[in-house]
């Protein structure tokens, strides 16, 4: 008998099918005939399977077929939104989009984004991601991502911050701690930051979270009225008090400077008499806490593929805004690329520039309908107004190549 275990995937028999789940979010259903047809197998915990009648090469070989095959129906658990695991042999290269992968735009900070997916629907979300989006997700295997993250840390050969900033909810990535031990083993690494709305966090996960002294948590709260949090959570179950807890435990946990930063997003007509709400309750923390957190304000802004429930305040206005409220509450709000040390990095080279007609291969859909993913020269490229039809070669003329982010505009089919 061969047993097949893996730490990422969970299996569950239903009548004819056998459920299986990746990363704890997306799920697949497979026929138990055509488990039947590598040799008879079985289910005795969760995260293994067993095959009789057959040896460990043929079995492993087999099922990932299998996988491959039933991966390409694989869809989010909470939105029912199809999905695409991009791995080691996957085809699809992790730079070239800014909703998944790696996004360098020759700075020293560095975006890895492993997964799309929110628990979620904020009223001001720029890219309306969450429980009603109808977007196609992605999720990355872990050690694909820090292993291209390590090559292109050779390239640019520094120190800079990597940034976790998915489009969507961070910790909703069960590989999220792994990877986060990962990015913290690497010496070029000199800060972790990651975007939360802080309602996954447990005690428990912050104290494990914690041993990694590179760590900052950026936590999202925009209300201290609990009624209103809600309503631009979007989401009746959101736990207001859940979530100030969580801000605070971390504060005394994490060890590095300025480790935690709460990060409210204004709003005119939604949470402006919010403001001074948020900043007392922060000057509260550090009467219980070691530390207290930093607080950036951010403005909100319209986008066009966004949820925009107001208008914008102007710059100035904002800007005079946060003085205001720094001067009669004594508390910095102003942060800027300083405060980040933030500093140019060498520029990454582009295998192919705007205008240019590059043949490429039709790999995965996009993020939005009727537009796909195409892969040429290590690079992944969003091509809109495309049918999906995997492997196939089209031509495309790159419309933008700005940081190594690739649009193209359809040739010929």
């Amino acid at each position: 008998m061969v047993i097949l275990s893996f730490e990422t995937l969970s299996f569950a028999e239903n009548n004819d099918f056998v459920t299986v789940t990746l990363l704890n979010l997306f799920i697949t259903k497979i026929p138990k005939e055509d488990f039947e047809k590598i040799s008879p197998f079985s289910i005795n915990n969760a995260h293994s399977i067993n095959f009789e009648n057959i040896d460990d090469e043929k079995a492993s070989f087999r099922f990932g077929n299998l996988l491959n095959k039933y991966f390409e129906h694989l869809t989010n658990k909470l939105t029912g939104n199809k999905a695409t695991y991009i791995h080691r042999n996957s085809g699809i290269p992790l730079i070239g989009n800014v909703s998944f992968g790696i996004v360098y735009r020759n700075s020293s900070i560095i975006e890895i984004k492993p997964v799309t997916s929110c628990n979620l629907d904020c009223v001001y979300c720029s890219i309306s991601e969450g429980l009603s989006s109808k977007k196609h997700d992605f999720v990355i295997e872990k050690d694909y991502l820090v292993e291209e993250l390590e090559n292109l840390l050779k390239f640019v050969n520094e120190p800079v911050e990597i940034h976790i900033g998915v489009q969507g909810e961070p910790f909703l990535y069960a590989d999220m701690g792994l990877l986060i031990e990962d990015l913290q083993k690497m010496n070029l690494v000199h800060t972790i930051s990651i975007d939360t709305n802080g309602t996954l966090l447990s005690k428990e996960k912050i104290d494990d979270l914690a041993k990694n002294n590179k760590l900052q948590i950026n936590f999202s709260l925009d209300a201290i009225d609990t009624e209103l949090s809600k309503k631009i959570a979007g989401v009746n179950n959101y736990n207001l008090e859940h979530v100030k807890k969580m801000i605070a435990y971390a504060s005394n946990k994490l060890s590095k400077k300025e480790a935690v930063i709460v990060a409210p997003v204004f709003m005119q007509d939604y949470n402006q008499a919010e403001l001074e709400k948020i900043i007392l309750w922060i000057k509260e923390i550090k009467n219980t806490s070691l530390k207290q957190p930093t607080l950036g304000i951010q403005n909100f802004l319209r986008y066009k593929t966004g949820r925009n429930p107001t208008k914008e305040m102007g710059w100035d206005d904002f800007y005079l805004m946060l003085e205001k409220l720094e001067k009669k509450h004594d508390i910095k709000l102003k942060l800027n690329k300083d405060d980040f040390n933030v500093k140019p990095t060498k520029e990454l080279p582009k295998p192919f520039n705007v205008g240019k007609i590059v043949r490429v291969i039709i790999k995965c859909t996009d993020r939005f309908s009727n537009s796909v993913i195409a892969v040429a020269k290590g690079r992944n490229i969003s091509v809109p107004n495309c049918k999906f039809v995997l492997d196939k070669p089209i031509k495309v003329k790159i419309l933008r190549d700005k940081h190594n982010v690739f649009v193209g505009e359809l040739v010929n089919y």
